[in-house]
């Protein structure tokens, strides 16, 4: 799938799901769990054991149908390799410029994490596809809108903090895209993946909701 087309599968979709674990066969079981739900853009935690077995595992059960993608890459090393596991985004915590000369080298959307004017700049200036604010929870919605003033061409995904909710004044505040991680898939560190999917469920029923009330708007 071209690398376009995985942006606008995400601007579609809104909302990418953090997928995070303390075994690989449970992060398999939350990513399933919310792919049931309705939630079909996966990020797997690169401090999940053995991610590129996950990534790997998901790609072949799914295919395209899913947008996957490796968080928490901290160097080009781990991008290189969550990329041949199958990896259709790389999304950091931090700004690092040749991890995302590296996701454009190789036409895979690139999504560091930012927190700042000057780190959002400096991460579009380097080839950032999507910019990830976070931890978004700190500022909350009212920082994504002040953020849109003086950066209108910035596509930024908060991330932290995001529920069911709140999902709409993210949107309202000028987002593209959440990422949803402890509010969607913590019922599966007990276990409990039914409730991840009915979490997910939920989320994807606010999510039509958002997009009916914006076209309404129009």
């Amino acid at each position: 799938m071209q690398k376009h087309m995985v942006f606008n599968g995400i601007l579609e979709r809104g909302m990418v799901g953090i997928v995070r674990a303390d075994s690989s066969d449970a992060a398999l079981q939350i990513a399933e769990a919310c792919i049931a739900g309705g939630i079909t853009a996966l990020e797997v935690a690169f401090t999940t054991p053995d991610t590129l077995g996950v990534l790997r595992t998901l790609r072949e059960r799914h295919g395209h149908d899913v947008l996957l993608g490796a968080g928490t890459v901290l160097d080009t090393e781990t991008a290189r390799a969550a990329i041949l596991a199958g990896a259709q985004f790389i999304i950091s915590p931090g700004v690092n410029v040749e991890t995302i000369t590296l996701c454009q080298r190789y036409q895979v959307l690139s999504m560091p994490g930012a927190m700042t004017p000057t780190e959002i700049v400096t991460a579009l200036q380097a080839g950032a596809d999507i910019v990830k604010v976070f931890p978004a929870e700190m500022f909350g919605p009212a920082y994504i809108k002040a953020l849109r003033a003086p950066l209108p061409q910035a596509p930024l995904m908060p991330t932290g903090g995001v529920t069911v909710e709140n999902l709409p004044e993210w949107f309202a505040s000028g987002a593209v895209a959440v990422g949803i991680g402890s509010s969607l898939s913590g019922p599966g560190a007990t276990g409990d993946y039914a409730a991840v999917t009915a979490r997910a469920q939920a989320f994807v029923a606010q999510m039509a909701a958002v997009r009916m009330a914006k076209s309404l708007s129009q």
